[in-house]
């Protein structure tokens, strides 16, 4: 065998430094999810991006891009959630990935997709993983660690093209001293059975597809694919005296006593109103 020049040594060396992360396989991948009759178009795994949604926006809004179309990143230096928020991850640590759709239910329920996705990935979890996932409205996932409420992973949709682009971001492997905030928390923090990054994507791209073809054979209607049940029965917002900080540097105070059939989380006020917020940051203010 030839030997390798030491600078291509060196960069071997950092691809499989940390052999507990192993990279992903696209053509694996590909392979399992990419195939007739799948809502899977296309997959690709890159190294690193600035953010995998930025990346799919812009090839929406350039033309050609199918609905079904996946992008992964190992790692993810500009990824942003709500609100812009910036956050990263060591690479290989976790599930950063987004998604294109187009549904063909009425605009006026896309609103819908940012919930439908935290039910869809919150199922596979469980399965995959053997962790229960709860749901923060409207865009988080929940675990406990050590007794705690951490936050797993978050999701973020955004209007691309004819069609919205959906990113997720999900803690795999993180260990306590990786973790970006205190608050957050990750699979193997948590006591999951299963930290194979692999499978768990597999996983939550199949329930994904599965629940967003119940949402369009329903006509996006929540209540007749289970999904407004679904994810009411997961969130753990619910029940619990929150604070809504609202668009304007507003904010509201209340009891979080429902989820309306547009996906709004309604508060009951201390004044006996009943406030349905659409948009907003929610902090929870006492446990469930």
């Amino acid at each position: 065998m030839t030997p390798q020049p030491p600078e291509n040594r060196d960069k071997d060396a950092g691809r499989w430094s940390d052999l507990s992360r192993p990279p992903l396989n696209a053509n694996a991948l590909r392979r399992a999810l990419v195939r007739p009759g799948s809502l899977w178009s296309s997959l690709d795994v890159v190294p690193a991006t600035g953010s995998t949604n930025t990346d799919l926006v812009e090839r929406a809004a350039a033309g050609g891009l199918r609905e079904g179309a996946v992008l992964i990143a190992e790692e993810q230096s500009a990824a942003r959630g709500r609100l812009d928020r910036r956050w990263s991850a060591p690479p290989r640590s976790g599930l950063f990935f987004s998604v294109y759709l187009t549904p063909t239910v009425p605009p006026a329920r896309w609103g819908w997709l940012p919930l439908l996705t935290g039910v869809a990935a919150a199922t596979a979890i469980a399965r995959a993983a053997g962790v229960d996932t709860a749901l923060k409205w409207p865009n988080d996932l929940l675990i406990t660690v050590d007794g705690a409420e951490r936050k797993l992973g978050g999701i973020l949709a955004e209007r691309a093209a004819d069609g919205v682009v959906i990113g997720m971001g999900l803690n795999v492997s993180l260990t306590t001293d990786e973790l970006p905030v205190p608050t957050a928390g990750s699979l193997a923090l948590a006591g999951a059975a299963n930290t194979d990054r692999d499978p768990l994507l597999r996983a939550v791209l199949r329930s994904l597809e599965e629940w967003y073809g119940e949402w369009q054979e329903a006509d996006g209607d929540p209540g007749a694919c289970r999904l407004q049940a679904a994810y009411a029965a997961g969130c753990a917002t619910l029940g619990r005296k929150v604070r809504a900080h609202l668009p304007g540097d507003r904010s509201i105070d209340g009891e979080a006593v429902a989820l309306d059939a547009d996906g709004r989380l309604v508060l009951a006020t201390a004044d006996g109103v009943q406030q349905p917020v659409d948009a907003g940051d929610i902090v929870h203010l006492r446990p469930a």
